[in-house]
């Protein structure tokens, strides 16, 4: 029986830094979270796969996943994986910056490009490392004001990651391959979560047979179409209950067919129903 994405982790902190070195790390699956990661790659033989896009990493890069996006990595289990792992609260993260700087802009301008890689040139390269290595120390500090220290150096990394983006030139093309016609679906199905948005409909967008399709669909998603699609409208269903809307005007935004189909959907992923989720 075919299993949903895994939500994989938790965040009980603001944000949090992991400096990892692994070999032989086993196949994961793809997965999403609630929180923002930016993956600072540092060595080894690696790709990432995010909304269906793949990247070809070298060191230096950063992959940037933003809240609830659909990922996983793909690792040579021979070679040595090494990488800086941010995680970061989206809500902290949009009140780090408030009133001065959209720290959090990094994420939002990766989603809406659909391109999740930067890849600084030498001194950008250059100043992050050293930013991520000052955080780094600043959490393992104990002495006083070392919570205080720690987010200045966070604001520090932040800032040199979002400049090092707006500098980037790097080209999708070069550095990563995504099947045009299955990320025009993906745009649409993000984009338009109450339409109607069956197999039929969204094979022929892109063109395709139905069975070829769905064949490709899974082939760069890992899921198949309906997953993917229920997946996404629960994920924005559980949001928009978070900011107040009623049950019912949430299951009209996210395309159920009607309110009962939503509420089994919703309590089955979440363990709780809408109204009580809200």
């Amino acid at each position: 029986m075919e299993q949903g994405y895994q939500k994989r982790g938790y965040l009980r902190e603001p944000f949090r830094l992991f400096r990892l070195r692994d070999v032989g790390v086993e196949e994961m699956e793809y997965h999403y979270h609630e929180f923002h990661k930016a993956v600072f790659f540092l060595g080894g033989t690696a790709s990432y796969i995010v909304e269906g896009r793949s990247y070809f990493l070298r060191p230096g890069d950063v992959v940037l996943v933003g809240r609830h996006l659909i990922h996983k990595p793909v690792i040579d289990p021979t070679r040595p994986y090494e990488r800086a792992v941010l995680y970061l609260d989206p809500d902290f993260l949009d009140g780090l910056g408030a009133g001065e700087e959209d720290l959090g802009g990094c994420f939002r301008l990766a989603e809406r490009r659909r391109f999740a890689l930067t890849r600084p040139d030498g001194e950008d390269a250059r100043v992050l490392g050293r930013a991520l290595d000052g955080l780094e120390g600043a959490l393992a500090d104990r002495q006083f004001g070392a919570g205080l220290l720690a987010r200045s150096r966070l604001v520090e990394l932040l800032v040199h990651l979002n400049r090092a983006q707006a500098r980037d030139r790097t080209r999708a093309e070069e550095v990563s391959r995504a099947d045009p016609r299955i990320a025009q679906v993906l745009d649409h199905i993000n984009g338009n979560l109450a339409a109607d948005l069956s197999v039929e409909g969204l094979a022929a967008l892109a063109y395709m047979s139905k069975y070829h399709f769905m064949r490709r669909f899974r082939e760069l998603t890992g899921y198949s179409v309906h997953q993917y699609v229920s997946e996404k409208r629960l994920l924005a269903a559980a949001g928009l209950l978070c900011r107040g809307l009623s049950a019912q005007e949430v299951s009209l935004r996210c395309g159920f067919q009607d309110y009962s189909t939503f509420q089994r959907a919703f309590k089955a992923k979440y363990g709780v129903t809408p109204r009580q989720w809200r």
